[in-house]
């Protein structure tokens, strides 16, 4: 929910009461004022964020869509360019550069300060979707020779310009990480108490090239705030933030759900997405969906002797590739989402296949009953179609949580995303064993 008055703004805005605005919005969070932003036409958009106080202004920067933030560099100066790019923490200004267009960041690279250049440049090497990529280098950095009240000074003199300072990390001359202390342990000790003698030297930490999804499940797993980044010298190179965790957590959880619903993943919202772009995302999963369901109208084809002898059973073909399609991908959604939360690991393969076996048996024998009451009711005298579609049934649930539960496994095994063997492509493979399964029930059971 909106905690300000959105239509006062505008109003404010609409009446020129630029005196007004200005008040009300150095008051408000920094996410409402890039939410309000929006809201606005590009022209006013620029004359807002120029009267917003200068230490504001930055931290609003920091939030508001790539779009905007070209736009607002556009138009702006160099001298307020460089102004923002030095306030924004530079995980921040690497996120921002990433998303715009080249002549755009070339000019704010201009505009940085040497040292600022200098490393932002060097986080822009680290690979994509990495823990260097998404870490931040203002962090408090201690020597384990200092005292509680050297630490304290030391805190105060730097703090302002650091993204967080609850937990603080002691290296040595050369940045070796050697520990960890927090805010807590240093109020907690008296002033004379060396940093190495409290600190913590049970460290965890992760290295720049590891990938973010591995860092999301260190944040998980032991609740951290923030998580210290080495190189492959155990040099500290940065951090990675919780709000920067949280941002990671909806990109993944955001492409996965595109791959399950056998789409190309994209980086842009929805409705600033294009038609053909989204056509382009959609078409290829589609067309490969399209050409492998033609597999199970060979099967079909196949086996048309036999419905022609006894046309009664294609009827029931709808009943079976739906019911198998969805316990198949029951079972796939279920296993991706224990994989990407650490629940599950490859290694539990047999466990898993045991487990939905137990639940197939069960779920399947309840079906079947239920689909013999019913088939006994609708087709009197039938007994013998109604047996073959249950012992079907049974089967067809049996294959389709077994294929849905170890694909995505395997998917695992072999470096290829789980979330690809998802409900579209677990159906496809399913209809088609559960075809199989059927006629030959049936011209066994039936004698055709």
């Amino acid at each position: 929910m909106e905690n300000y008055d959105l239509e006062l703004l505008l109003q404010y805005v609409e009446e020129h009461q630029f005196r007004l605005l200005r008040s009300q919005l150095s008051e408000m969070n920094e996410a409402d004022i890039a939410e309000f932003m929006e809201e606005v036409d590009d022209n006013r958009k620029v004359l807002i964020f120029r009267m917003l106080p200068k230490g504001l202004a930055s931290d609003v920067f920091a939030f508001l869509e790539p779009d905007i933030q070209e736009h607002i560099i556009n138009s702006i100066t160099d001298a307020e360019i460089h102004k923002i790019i030095e306030d924004l923490f530079v995980d921040d200004a690497v996120d921002m550069l990433e998303e715009l267009p080249a002549t755009v960041v070339k000019r704010v690279m201009k505009n940085a300060a040497p040292e600022t250049r200098k490393l932002i440049n060097q986080f822009l090497q680290y690979p994509d979707n990495s823990a260097g990529s998404i870490m931040t280098a203002e962090y408090i950095g201690l020597k384990k020779y200092m005292n509680v009240e050297q630490a304290f000074s030391y805190i105060r003199a730097h703090a302002v310009e650091k993204e967080t300072i609850y937990t603080c990390f002691v290296m040595d001359g050369e940045r070796h990480l050697e520990g960890v202390v927090s805010i807590k342990d240093l109020l907690m000790n008296p002033y004379e108490t060396r940093i190495q003698d409290i600190m913590d030297t049970n460290i965890i930490k992760t290295v720049t090239t590891e990938d973010q999804e591995e860092v999301v499940e260190l944040f998980n797993k032991y609740d951290l705030i923030c998580l210290p980044v080495v190189d492959h010298e155990e040099r500290l190179v940065g951090i990675v933030t919780v709000d920067d965790i949280v941002d990671v957590m909806e990109e993944e959880a955001t492409e996965d759900f595109e791959k399950m619903a056998a789409m190309l993943p994209s980086d842009k919202p929805y409705l600033k997405t294009g038609i053909f772009e989204l056509a382009k995302n959609r078409i290829v999963w589609l067309t490969v969906l399209m050409l492998s369901s033609m597999i199970s109208g060979s099967i079909l084809t196949r086996y048309e002797e036999a419905f022609a002898m006894l046309p009664l059973l294609v009827s029931f073909v709808p009943m079976l590739t739906g019911t198998g399609g969805n316990a198949g991908s029951q079972s796939s959604t279920m296993i991706i989402r224990c994989m990407s939360i650490g629940e599950v690991e490859p290694k539990d393969i047999l466990k898993v296949m045991w487990k939905e076996v137990r639940v197939a048996l069960v779920v399947g024998v309840i079906l079947a009953a239920l689909n013999f009451g019913r088939l006994i009711i609708q087709y009197p005298g039938e007994t013998v179609i109604c047996l073959t579609v249950c012992i079907s049934l049974v089967i067809t649930v049996l294959l389709a949580k077994t294929i849905g539960c170890t694909l995505p496994i395997i998917a695992k095994l072999v470096k290829v995303d789980p979330a690809i063997m998802a409900a579209p492509l677990i159906s496809t493979i399913v209809d088609a064993c559960s075809l199989i399964v059927y006629f030959n029930i049936a011209c066994r059971l039936l004698d055709i």
